[in-house]
Order: C-alpha cells, then sequence, then structure tokens
C-alpha cells in the first residue's frame, strides 16, 4: 500500500462527543456545518448528502456499539487533495470499543429494525474500513472522493 502526500495541508475539523443520542445529533449538526464551511453543500451537492448520511450511521454505531460508560467518540472530518485521487473526503468516527468491530451483514432481513447502517455506508462511500486506535478503541472510516468541478472548496 503507497501512502500519498498532500498537496495542501488537508482541511481537518475534530469534535469531542458524548455517546449519547444527543452527542450524535450534535455531531450530524457540526458535519453539516464543517462541510457548508468548506462549501460542498454547494459544489458537490451528492456527496454533500451522502457525507451527512455516513456521519448519522457512524455516530448511531458508536453510540449503540462502541459505547463505554463515562467515555465518548470522536468525529473527525477531513478534506484532502492529491494528484492520484483529486479532492477526498474523509469521515473518521473513533470510539473506545476496539473488541466490537463492525461486520458488514452477508444478508439483511427485510423485518428487521435495525442492522443496515454499514450497509448504506458501504454503498455510499467509495471506501471504508475499520483501524485500531490505541489504546483500546477503534476508527471506522469512510472516504468520498469529490468530483473536480468544485474541488477548491476553502
Amino acid at each position: 500500500m503507497t501512502t500519498e502526500i498532500p498537496l495542501d495541508d488537508p482541511r481537518r475539523h475534530t469534535t469531542v462527543l458524548t455517546a449519547s443520542p444527543k452527542g450524535a445529533a450534535i455531531g450530524r449538526r457540526v458535519a453539516r456545518r464543517q462541510l457548508t464551511t468548506w462549501g460542498l453543500n454547494f459544489t458537490h451537492a451528492e456527496p454533500y448528502y451522502s457525507a451527512l448520511l455516513i456521519v448519522a450511521e457512524l455516530a448511531a454505531n458508536a453510540i449503540t456499539h462502541g459505547r463505554v460508560p463515562g467515555r465518548g467518540f470522536e468525529l473527525h472530518l477531513s478534506l484532502t487533495t492529491t494528484v492520484r485521487r483529486g479532492t477526498t473526503l474523509r469521515i473518521e468516527v473513533s470510539d473506545c470499543r476496539g473488541d466490537r468491530l463492525p461486520v458488514l451483514p452477508a444478508r439483511l432481513n427485510p423485518n428487521s429494525q435495525s442492522g443496515r447502517g454499514l450497509t448504506l455506508v458501504d454503498a455510499l462511500a467509495d471506501r471504508w474500513g475499520t483501524i485500531p486506535r490505541h489504546p483500546n478503541g477503534k476508527t471506522i472510516w469512510a472516504e468520498l472522493d469529490l468530483p473536480n468541478s468544485g474541488a477548491d472548496a476553502s
């Protein structure tokens, strides 16, 4: 695997939130505000809405499956431009439960009230995965490649 060197410093935003439904709601608002600040709602409408849905699903998973009493979760957004990929939006949600890794369901139960979050992330993201987070947590990440037009959002 090769590591790409960004052409410029990536635009970044990190927020630590409580592992509660209110924390997840605040995370969705923070993401909406930050992506709007970067101009994605105007220049990249489809990736903007996909990103908001990905944030919502990953935040919901963090408070449902990654919650540790007294510990929060972290939302990290970054916008990076490289020669090979152009501009990429990366969404990361980190929690304290490295022992509970996400699993993409092999088959969805049509009557189930839950279990579709990772399927949505898989469908919307260009890439996604999990990495360990020291000392015993995990980070779920998803990336969206942005079309060239408007890639210079500030």
